[in-house]
């Protein structure tokens, strides 16, 4: 049964993202930083796109899988390095993100398809594609841009927490773009938001 093989599938995702090393705080308890991050992708997915595919659903629950393996610092720093970074995040989530659907009974063919969305490839032409991109912008504005935004503020680099919102709501469909300005965002965001999109 297919239910079961997604199911088993998530779960071995989240199996992973549990040994992440990197924790982070909820509710007072501390939490593996990938698994609550899959998670959040995942509520994101069904909240938003309730009908996805189930390899769309896969590859928003791997996004991030075991990202803490491949570490920033052994790339050069500077956009160039940042960029080889995250290009060999992608192979390397699509590659054990396979792998784990294959151990589970999916096909190569379906794995493949699930691998291709997670390296990003196809962005503006596979809508599973660029789901997945809509809801990885999404939950970092739902979740992550607080943070985000208070490291800048700290360094007095407006400009750049701008720039990073102009970026991220460049790579979004306008579905999502619609979704972002229905969220209810604190006030501090909203302006940035606010700025950014003028």
């Amino acid at each position: 049964m297919t239910l079961e093989k997604l199911n088993n599938t998530l779960a071995a995702i989240d199996e992973i993202n549990s040994q992440d090393p990197n924790t982070v705080t909820v509710n007072g308890e501390s939490q593996a930083k990938e698994l609550l991050y899959g998670q959040q992708m995942t509520d994101c997915l069904t909240q938003y796109w309730p009908d996805a595919n189930e390899l769309l659903q896969i590859a928003v629950r791997a996004q991030h899988i075991k990202r803490w393996q491949l570490k920033r610092t052994e790339f050069a720093e500077g956009k160039a390095g940042y960029y080889q970074w995250r290009i060999a995040q992608g192979k390397f989530h699509a590659e054990l993100t396979a792998s784990i659907m294959l151990e589970q009974g999916y096909s190569n063919e379906e794995s493949e398809k699930c691998a291709s969305i997670l390296r990003k490839e196809n962005l503006k032409s596979n809508p599973d594609t660029q789901t997945l991109e809509d809801v990885a912008c999404l939950v970092f504005l739902m979740h992550y841009f607080n943070d985000f935004a208070a490291q800048y503020t700290e360094q007095d680099n407006e400009a750049k927490i701008i720039r990073i919102v102009q970026l991220t709501w460049g790579k979004m469909s306008d579905k999502a773009h619609d979704i972002a300005l229905s969220l209810t965002l604190p006030d501090h965001l909203a302006a940035l938001v606010g700025k950014a999109l003028a």
